[in-house]
């Protein structure tokens, strides 16, 4: 039997050329960065990756790449969300193709609190499936925004529901709600939402994070230091990065970016994906907040 999943596992992002068209050199320098941080798994595609702005070529060949990069090395959680089931059933059987430890899947906002239909649709998502599926509650406008106790309940009727993603707010309360209603029905809990409640969230029994990948080796060495008992550097871990993390809540895709570019991890931030941009004054704040954390520079990227 396969180990249960837990740690740090970022969502990979997807880098793009100026052109906007995949820069491959890029994205094998992400995935080179968070193995040597010591992650203990990765995600990918997600809502972190752009993943609605790629074609279905693309995110098939993507998931291909990384997988033989990672080579086995650490477990894959294969983002397989789609509206339609039948869509979403074959992105898990392309996880489960390539080696994935499971597929995760989003609770479809158009389905919204209808658990009746939440349960038919993971179930049909699930038919066939030959890796465990994450079941991952994204607030709206994304996902459905299910209740704890609603979450639990599409978890408890689908067997091949083993684990949970919990990112509406308040998380740490949600996550203890869903573990009362959910029991032994599933293996493990994670944490997201950028990874700005990792402390309460693994004081209540989180098995662990998925945060984007800038800080992936903040993260690493955050659940390191919990595992082993040292909870005062895993707070002192958290409250450096809170600042960049806040950050990274209003700018998302564009702030991973431009944190792993001067990082000296890839060397491109186009970003396909909607929301705000920076202007001058925020890439002085971020310059800031960067030179405040301290962070250690790479270089992974080939020339």
């Amino acid at each position: 039997m396969s180990r249960t999943l837990s740690g740090a596992f970022p969502v990979l992002p997807t880098p793009f050329r100026d052109d906007g068209q995949i820069d491959a050199a890029d994205f094998l320098s992400v995935i080179d960065f968070v193995l040597e941080s010591g992650v203990d798994g990765v995600v990918y595609p997600g809502v972190a990756s752009e993943v609605d702005t790629l074609t279905p070529e693309e995110r098939r060949s993507q998931v291909v790449v990384l997988a033989e990069r990672i080579g086995g090395r650490i477990p894959i959680i294969i983002g397989a969300s789609d509206p339609d089931p039948q869509i979403a059933a074959r992105h898990v059987a392309q996880g489960a193709a390539v080696g994935a430890a499971a597929a995760m899947v989003i609770a479809p906002l158009g389905l919204g609190n209808d658990i009746p239909a939440q349960i038919a649709y993971f179930r049909a998502v699930a038919t066939g499936a030959e890796i465990p599926i994450m079941l991952q509650n994204q607030p709206r406008p994304i996902g459905a925004g299910l209740t704890p106790e609603e979450t639990a309940a599409v978890a408890n009727a689908v067997p091949e529901i083993r684990y949970i993603k919990e990112e509406t707010a308040p998380c740490g309360q949600h996550l203890t709600r869903i573990k009362a209603a959910a029991g032994e029905t599933v293996e493990a809990i994670f944490g997201g939402a950028g990874g700005r409640y990792i402390t309460d969230e693994l004081a209540r029994g989180a098995a662990g994070t998925m945060p984007a990948a800038e800080l992936a080796d903040i993260h690493a060495q955050m659940m390191h230091a919990w595992r082993a008992g040292d909870v005062a550097t895993t707070r002192r871990l958290y409250y450096a990065s809170l600042p960049l993390l806040n950050f990274q809540a209003v700018f998302r895709m564009h702030m991973t970016k431009e944190v792993l570019r001067r990082r000296g991890v890839i060397a491109n931030t186009f970003v396909r994906g909607k929301g705000p941009k920076f202007d001058d004054g925020d890439r002085a704040e971020l310059a800031l907040l960067l030179a405040d954390a301290d962070l250690p520079y790479s270089n992974h990227r080939p020339s």
